[in-house]
């Protein structure tokens, strides 16, 4: 009894501290919306990647705003941000940097390259080589790349946000699933509503281009934020229903889904739960509470998931995609 006591008072002494420093996300959300119109979704969930220390994943077809979106997030930062353009050509070293030789001193100088940054957009990452792939896995896992026989480490808060298009596959190399694995969050960009284009029409059909965000938040204020994520409570039987989202992913019979087994190839990895508990806290944080709810983790679960669990052939004969099956698993497992 004095324990829960206890962590009852843990819990809003968390909770207050959170609707005091959460104060920052809306201002960040106004600022972006000023040069970004609705997509409120994508810009939320890119704060949440942000204060989660996760990377995301923008799909979406090209004119959706997703190069915008990450740009305005630089900016109302005040961050370091570099966009890399993916092409077929581009080499390891266009990435990370080099050696370059110094013919007066005899010595090689480094160059580093445009991944020490922030944030860095990834921009078509599928139009990339496996190399340069290769490469920007060590920097999003490690947190550090190497040049030479020398590692350096990236400056911190560091953040990949990648784009990729659905629509126009040739020439493009797929991103493997250790690489997608990587990716906390894989968001799905849609068009805008009629009164959403309405809108963008007026605003945007200009010729002068839109003026730059101010920054309302630093970087320093970011990493402190992070601390505070990581407290923000978690029960015990939200931490139960993660692991049971993800487990009947792996072995839909055991949770009375015997009819996904043969949509299913591959559950999600156990990353996937570390990632989607670290998301839930900050999906919470973004709403204002010191507490994770079932509901964010629902909220928050399709875009853990949607790019972790692999389809079947006879989910594509029946027209099901990840989104669907992930959907009925949370639709069926019940909710603490």
């Amino acid at each position: 009894m004095l324990e829960n006591m206890q962590m009852s008072l843990e819990v809003r002494e968390v909770n207050a501290l959170v609707e005091k420093e959460s104060r920052f996300v809306e201002d960040v959300l106004k600022a972006m919306e000023t040069v970004i119109v609705g997509q409120r979704y994508m810009l939320e969930r890119l704060l949440v990647g942000l204060l989660a220390n996760g990377h995301v994943l923008l799909e979406g077809v090209p004119g959706l705003a997703k190069t915008r979106a990450v740009t305005a997030l630089a900016q109302s930062l005040d961050a370091d941000y570099q966009r890399v353009q993916f092409t077929p050509d581009l080499l390891p070293a266009d990435l990370i940097g080099t050696l370059i030789y110094q013919p007066q001193s005899g010595e090689f100088r480094v160059r580093k390259g445009p991944v020490f940054a922030n944030l860095v957009l990834a921009d078509e990452i599928n139009r990339a080589p496996a190399k340069v792939q290769s490469a920007l896995l060590e920097a999003m896992q490690e947190g550090q790349v190497t040049i030479g026989d020398e590692s350096f480490p990236l400056p911190q808060p560091f953040l990949v946000l990648a784009t990729q298009n659905p629509l126009e596959q040739e020439g493009t190399y797929p991103l493997p699933e250790a690489q997608t694995d990587r990716f906390m969050l894989k968001l799905k960009v849609s068009y805008p509503t009629r009164d959403e284009e309405l809108e963008i029409l007026d605003r945007m059909a200009k010729t002068a281009p839109t003026s730059d965000i101010k920054a309302v938040v630093t970087t320093e204020e970011i990493l402190s934020t992070r601390n505070i994520v990581d407290s923000i409570y978690l029960d015990p039987k939200i931490k139960r229903y993660i692991v049971d989202v993800i487990c009947a992913t792996r072995d839909p019979e055991t949770y009375g889904l015997g009819d996904l087994s043969a949509y299913f190839d591959f559950g999600a990895s156990p990353r996937a739960t570390i990632h989607l508990a670290l998301a839930a806290k900050a999906y919470a944080f973004v709403s204002g509470r010191g507490y994770v709810t079932p509901q964010d983790v629902k909220s928050i679960g399709t875009d853990v998931l949607r790019h972790r669990v692999l389809t079947s052939y006879e989910a594509e004969a029946a027209e099901l995609q990840a989104e669907d099956l992930i959907a009925r698993v949370f639709d069926h497992l019940p909710v603490p």
